[in-house]
């Protein structure tokens, strides 16, 4: 990430909305907005890939004849949409995945949840991507997503309408056909 572009930018930005960099709040503001950057976007930097490397540590289990599933809900996250470039937010992750033969440690899964989501995003893509990472980390395509989430292109501007959500669902194998499994992310 290229701070020193971005302070450059965030300076300009804000002469062009009419505002003076050099006035006492913003002073450090381009300084300040760049470190956001690097923080809220650190998923950029990092592939599908390599995210469930980074977080793929798994825990051998027997499997024994009855399915398991793992599920872990509410999972607080926050992105940025990618047309406006406005917040996504008030968003939970509700994850749930059929083991085969590893489970993955608990707070990976949040982690992958929240470094996939530090991208310009699409809340389908960001549903797409966790999806796809879980199954690569754990080995099984049996994999559900639901993301649920205010978008401030929504909340804050256009149509303004404040109380509105987004919720979208990821199905990936058994996930598609078994009602079962899929109320499991309600």
């Amino acid at each position: 990430m290229d701070k020193e572009k971005i302070k450059y930018h965030i300076r300009g930005l804000l002469e062009a909305i009419g505002e003076n960099p050099d006035r006492e709040g913003l002073k450090e503001t381009p300084e300040r907005v760049a470190g956001m950057y690097e923080e809220v976007f650190e998923g950029i930097g990092y592939s599908n890939h390599e995210i469930a490397e980074m977080f793929g540590k798994t825990f051998e289990v027997s499997e024994t004849g009855s399915q398991t599933a793992v599920v872990m809900k509410d999972i607080t996250v926050f992105s940025y949409c990618e047309h406006h470039l406005a917040l996504m937010y008030d968003m939970t992750v509700n994850v749930a995945y059929v083991p085969k033969g590893k489970v993955l440690g608990l707070s990976k899964i949040a982690r992958i949840c929240d470094m996939a989501s530090k991208r310009l995003q699409l809340q389908e893509r960001l549903g797409r991507d966790i999806a796809e990472i879980i199954s690569e980390a754990t080995g099984s395509e049996d994999v559900g997503v639901k993301i649920t989430g205010s978008h401030s292109c929504m909340t804050a501007r256009g149509i303004r309408n404040a109380s509105s959500k987004t919720e979208t669902r990821t199905y990936c194998g058994a996930f598609r056909d078994k009602r079962d499994l899929q109320e499991l992310l309600d």
